[in-house]
């Protein structure tokens, strides 16, 4: 299970570039859940990070279902080498709505670069401003031939990943997912005491940014002491369950 830390300038991109985190997320928290930076500070942040074999990925924002726009946005994005292209389908309601979105998303990143993957985001608190269903999700992110599907939250009042889906949801949606050959990431105010949980879930991927941040939310400043810490503990976690499979296969 790797892990995804979202800093949101270009400044705390760099104070935690050597904290082993597996992907660092470029994002624009003041223009809501995966808001979108500005192209010259993603393209800074790449400089910094590509020499030194680190993945990047960069958010499109939360947005409405313009196909147009995604596309351009997507183009753009491309443009600055980030390995992952993520894109939020606030605005979708309907499976083909975030179809044409993420095929216009998939089409303009190719246009650029043939090995950056493309991730398509939806929101697991959907049912609370009539979004699109995880389900819908994972079968649109497929027809359009999407590398990731994830889910996070949309609305950033303190309830968790958890508190929009179940484990069981999450489970499905992992499944399904990856029934239709795409990586699976999980976030959305993910906390320590998640991690056994999404563990026995499994994604491929968790993204995390409050969780790190030195005050009580992702408002305040990214903490370097914080993001070592939950990185270490998730890389001990994998190496603990990863020495436990011989023996529970030999049982």
């Amino acid at each position: 299970m790797k892990v995804l830390i979202s800093p949101e300038s270009v400044e705390e991109a760099l104070s935690i570039i050597d904290c082993k985190m597996d992907i660092l997320d470029v994002k624009n928290t003041k223009e809501g859940s995966l808001g979108a930076q500005f192209p010259w500070n993603t393209k800074r942040v790449v400089e910094h990070t590509a020499p030194r074999g680190i993945k990047t990925s960069a958010t499109l924002g939360d947005l409405p279902f313009k196909p147009g726009t995604a596309a351009l946005a997507a183009f753009g994005v491309a443009t600055c080498g980030v390995t992952y292209v993520k894109a939020g389908l606030y605005g979708c309601k309907t499976r083909d709505e975030a179809f044409q979105m993420m095929d216009a998303v998939r089409k303009a990143v190719r246009m650029v670069s043939d090995t950056a993957d493309v991730v398509a985001a939806g929101y697991a608190d959907w049912r609370r401003f009539g979004g699109l269903s995880a389900e819908d999700l994972v079968l649109a992110s497929a027809d359009a031939k999407c590398d990731l599907v994830m889910v996070d939250t949309a609305i950033k009042d303190g309830k968790t990943l958890f508190d929009n889906m179940s484990v069981q949801e999450l489970k499905d949606f992992c499944a399904l997912a990856r029934k239709h050959g795409m990586g699976v990431a999980l976030a959305g105010s993910l906390k320590f005491e998640h991690l056994d949980m999404l563990f026995d879930i499994n994604p491929d991927l968790i993204g995390v940014r409050g969780v790190v941040c030195e005050g009580k939310d992702r408002t305040s400043r990214i903490s370097v002491e914080k993001t070592n810490r939950f990185v270490d503990l998730v890389n001990s976690m994998t190496a603990q369950r990863g020495a436990a499979l011989p023996a529970a296969a030999g049982n």
